[in-house]
This record gives structure tokens, sequence and C-alpha cells, in this order.
């Protein structure tokens, strides 16, 4: 007799959201991690300092509100506290007061000037049928849609080019570099079709949602669903590495959270050849080189609107961000790229010592580098906040190598799951009506690198968990 009804090889929000699902109709179910510690992306250590908190990982969560998992559970009951700065992001230009994403969409317009009213236009209805859209964003791409004129209104602007909806929508650099910023969290270039799709759906949840941090670090996403799943009697095994299928005890089913090559790595006896050789052609996008600081005071941002944010945008304008994102995707390393940036002890206290801060930061860079982008990193930020550079205390830094070595789903330094462009957006990891469910009787795949992609919203277990409930145990989830 099976020793659990299913197991669940990682331990990421996905995973974790997937055994929560399991335990939830009755199922036993184990979670077995490889690292010491769960949590796989979302993760928080001292990387620089004593007593200074970085996420290892994800640090921002603009989807993690919008996702009906999350909204389903009592994460709060386990310890989740979310903070919501006052700004979602700010995007500093030069020698021009900074773009920024409030909540308020006239705020929004205020940095926008001349491009006010045509952000409104586009952005308004998207917002007023936010409760409608996420659930279908957060869906497989072919599903027969609960609101089809919504998402039909999001659809045909989301599979333009971003730089080419960013020239055609608006008329000055601050609306066109704000949403080539948003745009560039796709790590495509922005000439690709379907890269406006990232920028229109993280506005859109900035302004319904904002783009909160939660206290303590992002740790404490995968504890509090930790926690839940432990008072559904799911068990938890870290430091408990999955070299093959043959190693685990006895179960029904297993959702593993794992990209197609770990995936290859340990379930090649049981998968079909055929579906092996499919999970083979799936690609990896772009990596990213992370930097985490220790800074004796805030980041001395030009603008002050960069100070009432978490998220800082950091890049130019959108021909800038253009650039640096090409030379991402075509094997070039950019020397003005697009840098993503956090601030979150600004308003999170538990992040650092009284009175200091911490920063975290990463660019874009071909899959696979070894090159050390510090000095271009801190750069792009001192361009923006003269003085940035006598704030460090200390640096840590990862690049491509040591980020997969710390988490073997980052393959090259992809921290997505794998490449977001179009044809692998709708065929993810292959062409299938339920691309969770392998051929092999029982075996799952509830990885970022299936529908309906990175970020930290858990849909991807959910999803898979519910098509274990449905095809190996005759069972509907909750």
């Amino acid at each position: 007799m099976p020793q659990y009804d299913a197991i669940v090889v990682g331990s990421g929000p996905n995973g974790l959201s997937a055994a929560i699902v399991l335990a939830r109709a009755g199922l036993s179910v184990l979670v077995r991690e490889a690292n010491e510690t769960i949590g796989g992306g979302t993760r928080s250590l001292e990387l620089t300092l004593p007593g200074y908190l970085h996420d290892v990982c994800s640090a921002v969560h603009p989807m993690a509100l919008a996702s009906p998992l999350f909204r389903s559970l009592p994460l709060s009951d386990h310890g989740l506290q979310w903070i919501n700065p006052p700004v979602a992001v700010a995007h500093p230009l030069d020698n021009a007061p900074a773009a920024a994403l409030a909540r308020s969409m006239e705020e929004t317009g205020a940095t926008l000037r001349n491009d006010a009213a045509a952000y409104r236009a586009l952005f308004s209805p998207l917002v007023r049928h936010w409760d409608q859209l996420a659930p279908e964003i957060l869906s497989a791409p072919l599903h027969l849609p609960a609101h089809p004129f919504s998402l039909a209104g999001f659809g045909l602007r989301a599979l333009w080019p971003a730089g080419a909806l960013a020239r055609t929508a608006f008329r000055a650099a601050p609306a066109r570099a704000l949403f080539a910023g948003l745009a560039a969290h796709s790590i495509v270039a922005l000439d690709q079709p379907a890269t406006a799709a990232i920028g229109l759906v993280l506005a859109t949840a900035g302004h319904a949602c904002g783009w909160p941090v939660p206290r303590g670090g992002s740790q404490q996403i995968a504890n509090a669903l930790a926690a839940y799943f432990r008072t559904l009697g799911g068990v938890i095994e870290t430091g408990a590495r999955v070299d093959s299928l043959d190693s685990l005890p006895p179960a029904k089913a297993i959702l593993l959270d794992l990209t197609p090559r770990q995936a290859i790595q340990i379930a090649a006896k049981q998968l079909p050849a055929g579906y092996l050789r499919s999970l083979a052609r799936f690609s990896y996008g772009p990596g990213v080189f992370k930097i985490d600081w220790a800074l004796s005071e805030p980041i001395p941002w030009t603008s002050p609107v960069c100070r009432r944010t978490a998220t800082v945008h950091v890049g130019g304008t959108l021909e800038e961000i253009e650039i640096g994102e090409k030379d991402a995707w075509t094997g070039r390393h950019s020397e003005r790229p697009f840098v993503l940036l956090a601030q979150q002890s600004l308003f999170d206290d538990s992040r650092a010592p009284a009175g200091r801060h911490t920063g975290w930061a990463y660019c874009h860079v071909p899959n696979g580098s070894l090159r050390d982008m510090t000095a271009v990193i801190e750069a792009q930020v001192e361009r923006f906040a003269p003085g940035f550079r006598d704030t460090i205390l200390a640096r840590a830094t990862k690049n491509c190598a040591q980020l997969e070595q710390s988490n073997a789903n980052l393959v090259g330094g992809d921290i997505g799951g794998g490449s977001n462009h179009l044809a692998q957006l709708l065929a993810r990891p292959v062409a299938a009506l339920d691309p969770w469910r392998t051929p092999a009787k029982g075996i799952y795949l509830c990885s970022a690198s299936t529908p309906p992609g990175g970020g930290v919203h858990g849909m991807c277990g959910y999803h898979a968990a519910r098509s274990a409930l449905k095809h190996t145990f005759n069972l509907k989830a909750e």
C-alpha cells in the first residue's frame, strides 16, 4: 500500500500550493525539498552582514494578491503580512521627474503629463474588470473563458510587441519608459510578439492590488504556506534531494515542482521517449546577475517619488531598455542594462538594523553568463541616485551559474522557469490541453514551466493538483 497518496518534489510556492490543494481534498501528502530550507524562489537569508535580511530570489509580488488560490487560503493566520507601499513602481529618467505607477490612476497620470488621458484609456477598462481577468490570465492558455469579452479586450493588446504598443499608445518618454520597464519583466526582447502582455498585467495588478512585499522577507510566503499545509496533516522533508523517482516512497501521484531539465533527469525511466524529446526541446530564457547590498542609509534617489516605493525600474528610456533587453536575448552583455531594484527596508524595518537599509537588484544577461555585472549595475543606480556607492557597506553577488547552484530550477540563471516567448507561452512545456499531466500514469508537472508561468501566485501548482485529483483520484478540488 502507498505510504502517501501523493508526493510533491520541490517546496517552492507552486509545490507547496499543489500540496495544499491535494491535502485539502483529504489526501496524505509528502513534500520533498533538496535544500535545507523550504521556499525555492521565496527564500530569505542574511547574505551580506549579520542582521541584514535579503530575498534570495523573488522580492516583490504583484501577482500574489491576485492569485485566486492565495486569496482562498488563511495565510494571514499563519504569519503572512503584506506591506503595500503607496507607489507600486517608480521609473527615474535623466533630467526629468520620474514616472510612477501608483494605486490611483490620477496620481499615476500626473507623472505621465501629456499621456495621462491615453494611459487612463488603456488601463481603466482592465482595472475595472480585473476580478474577471485575473483568473482567466492565471489559467491555461487554451481554455473556455468564463468572461470572453473581458479576456478578448486584454488579449488584443497583449499580443503586441511591447515596444510597438508603447509607441502607439503614448507620445512622450515617461509613459513609454514606464511601460517598457513593466514589459521587461518578461525577460524577452521587446520587439517580440506578446511582450506587451506582462506589461499590461503588471500595471493593472498595480492599480488593482498594488505591488506588495511580505513583512520579514519572501521566506514568510513559503513559511505560511508550509504552516497551513502542516495543519492539513502534510509532511515536509528538507535536505532530501530526489535524484530518481525510484528513490521515492510508494505513492499514487507524484507532482514535480521542477523545470523540464530536472524532470528528464529524475523521471527518464517513467516518461515515454516521445514526451522526453518534447521536454528536451523546452527552451530557457536569459539569466540574471543579482546583487544584494547592505546600506548605511536609504538610496539617495534624485526623484522624490522613488523613495515612496519598494520597486524602482532603472533603465532610462524605452529605446535604452529595448537595446538592453535585446542584448540579453541575443547573447550580449549590455553596458547600460535594465535593472530591477527593490528597497524593501524602506517599509519593513525587520530587514536591517535600526537606521540601516538593504538593496536588492538584478539585470538580465545571456543564459549561463559568468560575467560580473556589479560595476555596470551600480553605475546605473548611481546615474539616478548620485552618492549611492558611498552608502554601500557590503554586497553579495551571484552570477548565473551560482544561482543555478543554489536552486536547480534556475537553469542558466533563468528565474522564470523557461523562456516566455509566444510559442512557449502557448505550449508550456509542451502543446497539450492539460499541460500539467504527463503521459506517465500518476506523474504531473507543477512548476513555473507550466501555465500560467512565472511569478509567485501558486497557480501552476493549483492547476496541476486539480489535474491529479481528477485523473488519479477521481476527486474534485475545493
